[in-house]
């Protein structure tokens, strides 16, 4: 075989290969991917604002998270004082409310895409039903895998870090950002709290993928090859705890338990409807 035969034997078998890889895709998004305007550059001021508008004055995931954490906040939150002192009383009452948000973000979307089939297969990537009787996943089972993982480790991680944070704005050791005192700046940092986890996320999930680490802990993730919404989530607790670290970032850069409530639960909640395994939610 010349070295043009095995070229255009090459090129005729990746083709096939190609056909094989795409006729498993039910849905295939528009590309390029478009990217926020905060990654693309020259910066145009113009469409950063419109980006910004759009995130968060309409109603979105984000805005919905705003809502969410506000009413942690006001009704499912212990006063700073009463955190001053661990106890296991207001860590358990965080944990269920941890666990109780989880399982209604993720568990809900389960139930829309996939027990109910409200959506079909209209904008789904892969329509290959999740995994069962793969010996891969605990119980043999894709969804009640990456249950356990994101209940028994991720909800858990995240409670810790919440546990931590509070204790240490309760007693001086992380400063505080009160409304009262500093709006603008409260304002500020909420608006960039998505960006900054954006960006902890990026060198995070680079650092999983170096051979040692992502043997140890990020290959437990990537057994999910056709997602759903507990996938996100679905972790080794030492990518949990990686994951998480964003919110250390509140030792030097003041917050209001406000802001430490935003910041788990944007993490938290939309590693669930990132994964759903759909390109949208359609609304009749």
């Amino acid at each position: 075989m010349t070295g043009q035969d095995f070229d255009r034997h090459s090129d005729r078998h990746a083709g096939q290969e190609g056909e094989h890889f795409t006729s498993r895709w039910n849905h295939s998004p528009d590309v390029p991917i478009a990217v926020s305007p905060l990654f693309s550059w020259p910066l145009d001021l113009v469409a950063i604002a419109r980006w910004m508008l759009n995130q968060w004055l309409i109603i979105t995931e984000r805005s919905l998270l705003i809502l969410i954490s506000l009413a942690s906040w006001v009704w499912f939150q212990p006063p700073l004082e009463v955190m001053a002192t661990l106890s296991i009383d207001w860590i358990v009452m965080l944990y269920i409310r941890n666990m109780a948000l989880m399982v209604l973000v993720a568990g809900g979307l389960h139930l829309f895409f996939y027990s109910l089939h409200s959506q079909g297969e209209r904008l789904r990537y892969d329509s290959r039903a999740l995994e069962q009787l793969q010996k891969n996943f605990l119980f043999k089972n894709q969804v009640h895998d990456n249950m356990f993982w994101s209940l028994a480790s991720g909800v858990t991680t995240w409670t810790i870090y919440e546990v931590l944070m509070f204790w240490a704005m309760a007693n001086g050791y992380a400063p505080v950002l009160l409304w009262s005192e500093h709006p603008g700046w409260f304002i500020i940092i909420t608006l960039l709290t998505p960006i900054w986890i954006s960006l902890h996320f990026y060198w995070v999930h680079r650092w999983l993928h170096w051979p040692p680490l992502y043997r140890l802990a990020h290959a437990l993730h990537h057994k999910n090859t056709n997602v759903g919404p507990w996938s996100g989530l679905s972790m080794h607790p030492v990518e949990h705890v990686l994951f998480f670290s964003s919110i250390l970032i509140h030792f030097v850069v003041p917050a209001s338990p406000f802001h430490i409530l935003f910041h788990m639960q944007h993490q938290s909640l939309t590693a669930a409807t990132s994964h759903t395994g759909y390109q949208a939610m359609l609304i009749k």
